[in-house]
């Protein structure tokens, strides 16, 4: 009774610590708000976004100060804003401006050594990094140059900011900090989905709020969030009672978008999931949501097939497929540059599918570093301890089937799953340090006091 009286009395007293400080950051928050608003000198919603969410990088910045990791941490939730950085002619998502910081932080004050499993993947992204430097040599463009550095960013970056946050012990945090965005995208999108088909109007609903977004981009960023609620690993300690309610809250959500890459990705990340687990009545109850699943796609298909309509997204992209490999024949060993399309006026469109897209942009010694480097990271995540690896493997092997049907090098869709597949790796290494420690000596006795008393 004592003990539980008196942990009672230190949680009071943090809370009321935490209180006492909280005016001091909002008062922060709302200045840094105003000030890089007056900066931006526009009335557009989007500069507000950019505003609210520079200034939070801001603050981050102050708190590293005495929370090292919360640049990172602060950046979870920022890597679902997709609206670009408006100060002057700087073209940068707010994805990648958030990752960039949080990478800066993780490489100063981040642990090390990386365990080998994440130095594996670290040689393995380089491997393709070294494979398309030949593009960037051939076709001397000043965004082919910074495309080679955004898709370094995109995944060893997330990587390590993972690893920092998983490393340092806020892998709950920084999953719930993701959750969190991925919810708020979800409420945003049924909301949006509730009006619209209460006009009649049962089309793919593009989620007005909290911003416009696209209806594929919604869908596969819920589509990863959801995995971490299905698989949902111990050693993050998620709390239960909210779980379900999300799961279906993003499940429901990713049906309205009707974005096919997203479901179709998930089944997969599911199949994989209840491989690595084996057959259990939580896995056979999941598969079950293969059938309507497969159901909806198909049907979504087969309408379009027989609408006739050249327009609709599906004969487009079978026409974007015929002129990307057109293009690709120009090119076949180095390829056009990476991002060819914003100064190429031959193709003025990114190729929507993977490795279409690799091959005409780095040719086939770009497609064969990107197709090893898949094959490593599937091999490594595969032997990582299944408590930790299950997840890793199954978010990013997600990403990479939705790359399949569609844009693949979106900053925050490759962002996101390597920066959890990062969380993972750095939890388990916290893990085994933490096991490989010393026992106390004062935890020996009682250990020993306990075995004397049973005996």
């Amino acid at each position: 009774m004592g003990s539980s009286s008196a942990q009672a009395i230190r949680r009071r007293a943090r809370v009321a610590d935490w209180w006492a400080g909280a005016w001091r950051w909002v008062l922060m928050a709302a200045g840094a708000v105003v000030v890089i608003y007056l900066l931006l000198d526009v009335g557009a919603s989007d500069n507000v976004t950019t505003a609210i969410a520079l200034s939070a990088i801001v603050i981050a910045a102050i708190a590293t100060y005495s929370t090292p990791m919360a640049m990172c941490l602060m950046a979870m939730p920022a890597l679902f804003v997709v609206q670009r950085v408006g100060l002057g002619g700087l073209d940068l998502s707010m994805s990648d401006a958030a990752l960039a910081a949080a990478l800066g932080t993780a490489l100063l004050l981040g642990k090390r050594p990386y365990s080998a499993p994440m130095r594996h993947l670290l040689w393995w992204n380089m491997l393709y990094q070294f494979a398309t430097i030949f593009t960037v040599i051939v076709n001397p463009q000043i965004q082919n140059t910074v495309e080679w550095f955004h898709a370094w960013l995109l995944i060893s970056g997330a990587l390590v900011v993972g690893w920092s946050l998983g490393r340092a012990g806020y892998a709950r945090t920084a999953l719930l900090l993701i959750l969190g965005a991925a919810a708020v995208i979800a409420v945003g999108t049924v909301g949006t989905g509730i009006a619209q088909f209460a006009t009649g109007n049962f089309a793919p609903v593009y989620p007005a709020w909290p911003v416009p977004m696209h209806k594929n981009f919604a869908g596969t960023a819920l589509a990863l969030a959801v995995l971490i609620v299905y698989i949902n690993p111990s050693w993050a300690e998620l709390p239960q009672r909210w779980i379900r309610p999300l799961f279906w809250l993003m499940l429901v959500a990713i049906v309205m978008t009707q974005a096919r890459q997203a479901i179709v990705g998930l089944v997969i990340a599911i199949i994989i999931v209840v491989m690595r687990r084996g057959a259990t009545a939580h896995s056979r109850w999941a598969l079950l949501l293969i059938i309507p699943a497969a159901w909806l796609i198909v049907t979504l298909v087969v309408d379009q097939v027989e609408s006739q309509n050249q327009h609709n997204s599906l004969f487009q992209r079978l026409d974007w497929l015929r002129e990307v490999y057109a293009f690709w024949k120009h090119a076949p060993i180095f390829g056009h540059g990476l991002r060819f399309w914003y100064y190429n006026p031959a193709v003025p469109y990114q190729p929507p599918q993977a490795e279409l897209e690799v091959a005409a942009s780095a040719g086939i010694v770009g497609l064969a570093g990107f197709l090893a480097m898949w094959a490593g990271i599937v091999y490594v995540l595969w032997r990582v301890d299944p408590a930790y690896g299950t997840l890793a493997l199954a978010i990013t092997v997600s990403r990479f089937v939705q790359g399949q049907f569609d844009l693949f090098w979106a900053a925050s869709q490759v962002s996101v799953p390597f920066v959890v597949a990062g969380i993972c790796l750095g939890a388990m290494a916290r893990a085994s340090d933490r096991k490989s420690l010393p026992e106390p000596p004062r935890m020996r006795v009682r250990r020993r006091d306990a075995a004397r008393a049973v005996g």
